[in-house]
This record gives C-alpha cells, structure tokens and sequence, in this order.
C-alpha cells in the first residue's frame, strides 16, 4: 500500500536526478539520457563509482540479513530508492517470511515502482510512504501504521544522508527517527567520504548540485555522529567491503564509502 498515487508528470526529466543517477551506476533501466550525462562525467572523474555504488548495494544486503538473523523482524527503509532485485524485504523475508517492512522515499519515480516493493510473502508485510527525510515525523507516523513500535525495529538509511547538507540538521533527522524506537532497535546507515580523494568530490558535487541535490561526501569523523547514544557493532564505523565480508560479495576491492550498524541500549 502507498499513501498517495503516482502522477507521471511529476518526474523531471531536464536535469539529472541523484535516484536515477544511482539505478545507472546499478546498470538499471529507470533513468534518462540527462542522468547518463551527469553519471558518465561522475565516471571520468571517478572511475569507481559504480563498484561503489555496487559495494553498497551489497552493504544493504549483508547488514540486513545479519540483523534478520538475530531476530530483528521489523525494517524502516528511508531513501529507498528504485527497487533493484534484490530488495531489502526479498532479502529479509528470506530469513523471516512474516517480516514487516516500511520503505520511505521522496521520488516520484520510486512511487511509480512502489508495486514491485510490496510483493512481498504472503505472510509478511509491506508498504510504501511517499515521504522526504527532512520531515522525519511524517515517516515515522506513518510507520507506526504498519510496525509495532513496543518491538525492535531497524532503521536503514543507506547513501542517503551524503544529500543532506549540515544545516538542515542530518544528525538531528536520524536522532528524531529513532527517538521512538525501543532499545534493542538497530540503526544501518552507509555514506560516502571525501577522505581519500577531496578534489575530485568537490567536482562531483557540482555535477549533482547541477541537478538540484548536493552531494556531501563526508569524512569519518563526520560520519561517525550520526551513531551517537548508540552502540556500534564490531567492527565498527567502517569502510564498505570491510563489514562482515561473505561469499556473496562481487566488489571486494576498497570504496570511498563508510558503514555501520549500531545498536540502541537501555542506557
């Protein structure tokens, strides 16, 4: 079930889109020539990009299924993206088929995909809020629709918060979309950084600027705050490839891109 229908006309196809730029990098099919442009100039400045990308796809992945694993039933997927098999629910109900999953996003694009997201078990659940981050509260009142909020829940926010800029507050959103959630809940968050490589970043940040959305690929220590209050599992805020590597795993190759998973205690 979404909260709203797809309008076509709301997709802009003049200037690139850092969703559709994504499902390029992935070798998908949603996204336009304007977004093959700006993704191809992000490639010459950047050959990596689409490991990268790939790298964290699989992050996605592997964090889901290590938090399904240990029981973690219910997921809030915020930034979701174009669906690209698998997908979060396909990967967590693999292991819980009654698993309930959120999936939250802002593009209009990812509305018109919304169906491919619910086809989940039949004992399972999932639904589809068409929502912006920057107002976390309409999310997470639309999740308490579908998640029980007395139990754990695992918030994943993958390679979204490098498109939100410090003075909207990026620590603040991620704080107000667990403040309600129980201990025991899990935070899975991944993000690009600057770190090995600040000049060419500052380059692809005005392609994206171009398209409406900044990049901000931030260093570890700027990266590591989103965590705060929250306990972090081993082996801690880490470069992508590096967390609980498996057999799965197609990039293995270091990318600029830092993970974690964190616990929420009762302290």
């Amino acid at each position: 079930m979404t909260d709203t229908e797809f309008n076509p006309e709301e997709i802009d196809t003049s200037k690139p889109h850092s969703a559709r730029m994504y499902d390029y990098f992935l070798g998908g099919k949603d996204n336009y020539r304007v977004d093959w442009e700006a993704a191809e100039k992000i490639e010459g400045l950047f050959p990596g990009v689409k490991e990268t990308a790939r790298a964290n796809r699989e992050f996605m992945h592997r964090a889901s299924r290590f938090l399904a694993e240990r029981g973690i039933r219910q997921f809030l997927d915020v930034g979701t993206g174009i669906p690209t098999q698998p997908n979060l629910h396909q990967i967590v109900q693999d292991v819980i088929p009654d698993a309930r999953i959120v999936y939250a996003d802002n593009d209009p694009i990812v509305l018109r995909h919304a169906e491919a997201l619910l086809r989940g078990t039949p004992e399972g659940h999932t639904a589809y809020a068409q929502a912006d981050v920057r107002q976390p509260e309409t999310i997470t009142d639309f999740a308490r629709e579908h998640l029980d909020f007395t139990q754990p829940i695992a918030l994943s926010v993958v390679a979204l918060m490098q498109f939100i800029e410090d003075e909207l507050n990026p620590y603040g959103i991620i704080q107000s979309l667990m403040r309600d959630m129980i201990p025991g809940s899990y935070l899975v968050l991944s993000h690009v950084t600057r770190e090995f490589d600040p000049e060419i970043w500052e380059r692809i940040d005005a392609i994206y600027k171009a398209g409406g959305t900044p990049v901000n690929a931030r260093l570890r220590d700027e990266i590591l705050p989103f965590f705060n209050g929250l306990d972090l599992c081993e082996p801690g805020l880490t470069l992508a490839t590096r967390w609980h590597p498996d057999s799965h795993m197609r990039i293995t190759e270091e990318v600029p891109l830092y993970v974690g998973v964190a616990r929420k205690s009762s302290h």
